[in-house]
């Protein structure tokens, strides 16, 4: 037994939104024991040039202000991302706003970029940025809830943000954002992805980091064959696949699944990695991808990198399992690759299709 075994069931008697606060809290005040990592070299794997420890990360939407990116690094995780980070600070959608599906281990949230706006942000990157971190860490973008032309704020917080990230991540994906997911259109998507890959030109040139596009599980086929083919055309760095869903599976058993928002966690896990299937195949592997949705064992994390992924996010997971669960998502993971006969986690990107 670990001591998430005893806490975990405390947190989860708190209402949602307040058990995430109590967390962060803990993270920031040095109250979480760090893990020892995993330090197994058939786990490290190299993306757009950047060399990670192991291929496991955490995706956006717990860390939004920037303020747990160390303890959750010292968890053994290879990366981090932060965001949605707006231009302008705002609250979000009214509360209650994210709900736990315990019986589905799962969780719908319509929380709505929430958080303090980039000013705050880039204040924490910069301070970041002075220590040597045990991982790297990927910056998300979301747009004000106001603004009109979304472009405009991707490009304010790629102007801002993007010298304090190892890769950068334009989030069109989100349910609780109104219009957002309509930015994933094929026209809609060339002026957003060049307008932002200008601005990160311009003002970093070649130290610019990596961009990559965040994008939804609930897609018809001319959706992922608009967006693959405007990747490829814009030589876009990566692929985020995916997001939450606005679908609700007939297997839900938990009271809260009537709930409107973005549903995360178990249940996306097989239309999520379908996607990823597609978008491998859409585009060729030619571009790297991050293979998030209902990560929470080993298996499942091996089953993304099969199916295309470069690398791996969780989050939802981790309210049930805690931070215990990425080591053992990696103890696994490195038993499946060997038993397979791979030598890294490269060598297992994409073995589904070959």
């Amino acid at each position: 037994m670990n001591s998430f075994d005893i806490v975990g069931p405390c947190i989860r008697l708190l209402p949602a939104e307040t058990a995430h606060n109590f967390t962060l809290w803990c993270l920031k005040h040095g109250l979480a024991p760090s893990q020892k990592p995993l330090d197994d070299p058939i786990l490290k794997t190299s993306v757009w040039g950047l060399q990670f420890s192991n291929p496991l990360g955490l995706a956006a939407g717990f860390d939004k202000n920037v303020e747990a990116v160390e303890p959750m690094l010292g968890q053994g995780l290879g990366f981090t991302e932060v965001g949605s980070i707006t231009p302008l600070a705002q609250p979000g959608n009214p509360k209650p706003r994210v709900f736990r599906l315990s019986d589905d281990k799962a969780v719908i949230n319509r929380m709505g970029f929430n958080n303090g706006g980039m000013d705050a942000a880039k204040k924490r990157l910069i301070q970041l940025r002075k220590k040597k971190l045990s991982g790297l860490l990927g910056v998300n973008l979301g747009k004000n809830k106001a603004t009109e032309v979304a472009l405009e704020d991707y490009q304010k917080g790629a102007r801002k943000l993007a010298g304090y990230a190892d890769y950068m991540v334009i989030n069109v994906s989100s349910p609780n954002t109104p219009g957002l997911r309509a930015l994933q259109g094929r026209e809609e998507l060339e002026i957003l992805i060049s307008g932002v890959q200008d601005v990160l030109a311009s003002t970093l040139g070649k130290k610019a980091p990596p961009l990559v596009l965040k994008i939804a599980p609930d897609l018809t086929e001319e959706d992922k064959q608009d967006i693959a083919a405007v990747a490829l055309d814009l030589a876009l760095d990566g692929l985020t696949v995916t997001n939450t869903t606005i679908e609700r599976p007939k297997s839900l058993k938990s009271k809260h699944c009537t709930e409107i928002g973005g549903l995360s966690g178990a249940p996306l896990f097989e239309s999520s990695t379908n996607v990823l299937r597609d978008m491998y195949r859409l585009t060729e592997g030619k571009i790297p991808l991050i293979g998030v949705g209902g990560v929470a064992n080993g298996e499942q994390a091996y089953a993304k990198i099969k199916a295309g992924a470069s690398l791996v996010q969780l989050y939802s997971a981790l309210v049930y399992g805690g931070p215990p669960l990425i080591s053992q998502i990696l103890k696994e993971l490195i038993v499946l690759l060997r038993q397979d006969g791979f030598a890294s986690v490269a060598e297992a990107v994409g073995a589904d299709h070959r």
